[in-house]
């Protein structure tokens, strides 16, 4: 493992912690205010400004994307997003403290699981990894429009099937997938500076999503489902659009299977026993 992949991972690591604290004190601030609304744009901007506890979670956030920013620079997509993909442990395990509960029997295994992947993809670096391949652009571009399509289908149809709560929160992880596939794309300069554009709406438009989802469900359930959408999908476009090789052999499978297992992890985690899902 270089120095740089080294570098990355920490910086991964620091990303997911703080990310996944900031979506709990945003969910607690978001859930306290008035009702938020996409068809009051102004309005809703203004109660979350001026709600200093949302404010002091939404810069957490921030923080927590420039750390993220800084490791793409360095190694593949899929290879932090691996990382950041244990983020819903600490996520799981924190909302559990904080709501002075113990993890049920499917979060439990979901937090194993998530571990399990991470320690899998650590002994899996010995077969190299490097920053990623640049992949077609044209491919790129169809992943993000299917991605961002589906996320509209979601909301259009979804609230009325499965919630408010959850319908959010997956078409909340499928623009912040866009934003962070948009991210690794920024970072390797040149023409693809223009995708800084999907970034920011990805980011935005996600954002906007979680706070309407933390008013009608738990933190665990609205920001499960984004975290396990934003970590599954950059995870399977660094392999499938962007080229970034996998290790031959032993590694190469182990690399495999450490990313079935974050994304396993996620999917119990996202959606937990004894938890109301709207």
């Amino acid at each position: 493992m270089t120095i740089s992949t080294a570098v990355a991972l920490v910086l991964a690591i620091l990303s997911t912690t703080i990310t996944n604290l900031a979506y709990l004190r945003e969910h607690d601030a978001a859930a306290a205010l008035p009702v938020l609304s996409m068809r009051r744009p102004l309005h809703s901007l203004r109660l979350l400004l001026g709600d200093r506890s949302w404010l002091l979670g939404f810069a957490m956030e921030s923080s927590g994307f420039l750390l993220y920013a800084a490791a793409l620079a360095l190694a593949s997509l899929s290879l932090v997003q691996s990382i950041n993909a244990g983020g819903i442990g600490v996520l799981a395990y924190v909302s559990a403290q904080m709501s002075r509960r113990q993890l049920g029997r499917r979060e439990l295994s979901g937090v194993i699981l998530s571990v399990g992947g991470l320690l899998a993809l650590a002994v899996s670096l010995v077969g190299g990894s490097g920053a990623g391949g640049r992949g077609s652009t044209a491919a790129i571009i169809l992943w993000l429009g299917a991605s961002g399509a589906a996320a509209v289908l979601v909301l259009l149809l979804g609230r009325a099937v499965v919630g408010v709560a959850v319908a959010s929160g997956i078409a909340g992880g499928l623009f912040f997938a866009i934003g962070d596939i948009s991210t690794k794309l920024a970072t390797q300069g040149g023409a693809r500076i223009a995708f800084l554009l999907t970034l920011v709406l990805g980011y935005s438009l996600g954002t906007v999503l979680l706070q309407l989802g933390y008013q009608a469900g738990g933190a665990l359930t609205v920001a499960g489902l984004a975290t396990l959408l934003t970590n599954a999908l950059p995870i399977a476009a660094g392999t499938i659009v962007l080229d970034e090789p996998v290790p031959s052999g032993a590694f190469g499978g182990l690399r495999i299977l450490a990313f079935a297992a974050v994304t396993a992890g996620g999917f119990l985690l996202a959606s937990p026993e004894k938890q109301a899902l709207t």
